[in-house]
Parts: structure tokens; sequence; C-alpha cells
């Protein structure tokens, strides 16, 4: 009896630590965005995210997850403008980045999990785009935007397979995304949902 506890004391222990040392998984996602900016004069836009990430498991319950995502964000204006003659209406701001978010995950079942962590963003790209005294205007402006954003990041997801899952995250920017002398505090917003597929 002694020996038969002592080896399922082994095996139990064992598979405990083969759990607790799961190697890494790599992974690919992608999904749509509603993104917005804190001016009072804007409201949200569609776009996309897409990339590949890294889940690093530390303990049972928790996991790392950093990413690397190109994400198209921005913001339409609420209304029309006119000054000097002129009228601008339809004015939609389109901002690329290459976001990397580092998400602490919270493995609160196998399949359901809670997540949070900072986002660092790059901007690659940045147009303008309009109607102008009833002409299509098209500019690039990537020189009055900031070249970095910083963010935090909130957010859900459920594997519906060990290959498959969805996500859902906001993240909020906290970091002014207009140049000095332009623009006192406007910070992007960004709610995604995406699937992720686990190699």
């Amino acid at each position: 009896m002694k020996k038969l506890l002592s080896s399922l004391c082994i095996v139990i222990g064992t598979m405990t630590f083969a759990q607790l040392t799961d190697g890494p998984r790599f992974g690919i996602k992608a999904g749509g965005n509603l993104s917005s900016v804190t001016a009072s004069d804007s409201k949200s836009q569609f776009g996309f995210h897409a990339g590949a990430f890294v889940n690093i498991p530390v303990s049972e319950a928790f996991s790392i997850q950093p990413e690397v995502l190109y994400s198209q964000q921005g913001a339409k204006a609420k209304g029309s403008y006119s000054s000097g003659g002129i009228t601008v209406t339809n004015m939609k701001q389109t901002l690329g980045y290459i976001n990397v978010p580092v998400m602490v995950q919270y493995n609160a079942t196998p399949e359901f999990y809670l997540e949070a962590g900072p986002e660092f963003g790059l901007l690659v790209s940045a147009k303008a785009k309009g109607d102008v005294n009833g002409s299509t205007y098209k500019a690039d402006n990537k020189d009055s935007f900031e070249t970095f954003n910083f963010g935090l990041g909130i957010g859900l997801g459920y594997k519906f397979t060990s290959n498959l899952g969805v996500n859902v995250r906001y993240i909020a920017g906290l970091s002014n995304i207009v140049k000095n002398g332009l623009d006192d505090g406007t910070k992007n917003m960004n709610f995604q949902l995406g699937l992720n597929y686990y190699f």
C-alpha cells in the first residue's frame, strides 16, 4: 500500500509539474476595430487588426502574452466645417499602428480568461480623407501626429478548442497622439473583437 501511495504521489506530482512548465504557444490573430479619439467633435470608425502572438505560461493560473499587431485606427468628424468659402464634409482620419500589447492573462477556467496590460504603438501611416466643396480630398498627414503611442488594455477571451478562440479587448490611450502645439490632449480609444488561432 505504501508503495502504491508513493507511486501515485510521484505520478500526480510529475503531472502537476508538467502542467506548470508547459512551453510557450505561438499563434496568429485577426479581427475588427471600432476606434475613436477623445476629441468631442469626433465619432467612431471601423478598422481591422492582424498579427501574431506568443502565450507563455508562468503558472497554472497565469500567463503572459506579448503580441505584434498591425492596427488600423482613427476617427470620423461628426459634422461639416465651413471657413473662408471652403466647406469640408465627411472628414475621416485613418491611423495605422504597429502595436505591441503585453497582456497578463488570468485563466479563470481552462477555456475562459481575463487579461490586462500595456500596449506600445508605433505610427506607420496617417491619411486624411474628406469632401472639400464637393470634391474628394486625400492627404498624407503623418507629420501632424506623434510617432509613439501608449495605452492600457483590458479584455477577456474564450477558447472553443485547443486551437481556436475569441478575444474582446478595449484599449484606452494614455498619450497625446497629436504633436505639441496643434492639440493639447487627443488620445486613442480602440475596441477590438477578433479570433485567435493557436499552433
